[in-house]
């Protein structure tokens, strides 16, 4: 069961909820609960019937198993990852805007496996990675708040950023998208003990250009 109280939203309500959040989001792209709320009034993706039968949760009591993995697994590669960055599973804002507990769990779900794709895809956590990972949600789940976090995002940019955005990491994020399956639908989960190398060329992920940090700056 999804937890978190839920709001049942007539139309013009969500309307109202989607375009407060768009704004809030625009302008200050850090507030997971206004890109939450996003995506929840915005998008439906769609999810294998495996894991909608089992509901299976990104928590910590649920991949802590990631830990204790061996270095070249992709489990091991997603606790780096988090790790590094003081990231928690359990961080995630509850879903609140869906109708139905099958719809609140899509959304969930939505949001919980985000934390595999910058693994997936070797991108960094900054400004340039972020909405460089947004352009590849974006071309999944044509998410509108994915489309409006790269504007807010790119606006932000020095111009050497924005150069090494729309020169790199723009073009491959297309392509990366293109290439890769449908990433909504795995069951990230049942992967944790295999290769990372293995899993990304199963999937079709192209990793990230690697770039000198210097020209982040």
């Amino acid at each position: 069961m999804v937890e978190g109280p839920r709001v049942r939203l007539r139309g013009w309500q969500q309307a109202a909820v989607a375009l407060g959040s768009a704004v809030g989001a625009l302008v200050d792209p850090r507030r997971a609960d206004l890109i939450a709320a996003l995506g929840e009034t915005t998008g439906k993706p769609a999810f294998e019937r495996e894991i909608l039968l089992d509901r299976p949760r990104v928590i910590s009591n649920n991949v802590g198993h990631a830990w204790d993995l061996p270095e070249n697994t992709f489990g091991a590669a997603y606790a780096k990852f988090m790790g590094s960055r003081t990231f928690s599973p359990d961080d995630r804002p509850p879903v609140r805007f869906k109708e139905t507990e099958e719809l609140a769990y899509v959304a969930m779900r939505a949001h919980e496996v985000h934390d595999f794709w910058p693994t997936l895809f070797g991108l960094p956590t900054n400004l340039i990675g972020e909405s460089a990972l947004k352009v590849i949600e974006f071309e999944q789940m044509l998410l509108p708040m994915c489309f409006l976090s790269v504007i807010g995002g790119t606006a932000r940019f020095s111009d050497k950023q924005r150069y090494l955005f729309y020169k790199h990491y723009f073009p491959w994020a297309v392509r990366a998208c293109m290439k890769s399956t449908d990433l909504m639908c795995v069951y990230y989960e049942k992967h944790f003990h295999e290769d990372l190398d293995e899993v990304r060329q199963r999937w079709g992920v192209i990793p990230a250009p690697s770039i000198q940090g210097s020209l982040f700056s």
